[in-house]
């Protein structure tokens, strides 16, 4: 039994494709989306897993918490059990005014301004998605008719100074980042977040594929404070959109 996870490969029944959202209180809900008979498996600390069946294919659903650290726990020990396909589901805040709310952001790429990657790769090692799991969340997020944006993500391990937020208590971002968020605005980048650099990273070491897909619940052009009046739909539409994914991977 995996020490963090609390999982063995028994207990995956043969699964090889893990949906990794970060809140452990989102994965019942993903999980049921799928397979209304998807069963408990464990929880321990942030880590909590349920696992689903679909087209007589076992899909596990496993939170990782927040952030690159806790992430990169899951996926070493899920991995170790025999899982090859990473799908990472979240919130985001976009940082293009032309970015609706509500919609959804694949991410192709993602700027390493994350700690836990570099224990993986050196910085220049780039952090990318897989283009056959990205390509399937484009489809399944067309076929349920949701509005989606392709590209880069700022993937930070903070979520105050590294999105240069000064909604704080100190209200001060050191000089690394001040500017920060411009500076990615004009290089095209779509949004923050804090875990597909990581999960990418890892995974293309490891011979692994992994993808990211994320609901826009703020655009910070217009406003800093996540709208939690949508939060519900967008949890909704990424389940929509992973139970057409999982159909096609399976």
């Amino acid at each position: 039994m995996k020490y963090h996870i609390k999982l063995t490969t028994e207990m995956l029944k043969g699964a090889t494709l893990a949906i990794l959202p970060g809140d452990p209180g989102r994965v019942e809900k993903t999980a049921k989306y799928i397979d209304p008979g998807a069963t408990f498996l464990a929880s321990n600390r942030e880590y909590t897993s349920w696992l689903a069946q679909i087209n007589n294919s076992s899909v596990l659903v496993c939170s990782t918490g927040i952030g690159g650290p806790s992430l990169s726990i899951a996926v070493e020990e899920l991995a170790s059990l025999g899982i090859k396909n990473f799908i990472r589901i979240g919130t985001t805040g976009a940082i293009q005014s032309h970015i609706e709310i509500p919609s959804m952001i694949i991410t192709t790429g993602a700027v390493r301004l994350d700690g836990a990657s570099k224990h993986y790769a050196p910085v220049e090692y780039p952090a990318v998605a897989d283009l056959d799991l990205s390509n399937a969340l484009v489809s399944a997020t067309k076929e349920n008719n949701i509005p989606y944006y392709t590209g880069i993500t700022a993937s930070s391990d903070t979520f105050y100074p590294g999105q240069e937020r000064y909604d704080t208590f100190s209200k001060y971002v050191i000089k690394e980042f001040q500017g920060s968020l411009e500076q990615w605005q004009k290089l095209n980048v779509l949004n923050f977040e804090m875990e597909s650099s990581t999960l990418f990273t890892i995974a293309n070491a490891f011979g692994l594929k992994a993808a990211c897909i994320s609901a826009v619940i703020v655009n910070r052009t217009k406003n800093e404070t996540p709208d939690d009046s949508i939060l519900a739909q967008s949890e909704e539409n990424l389940a929509k959109v992973i139970k057409v994914v999982v159909n096609y991977i399976h």
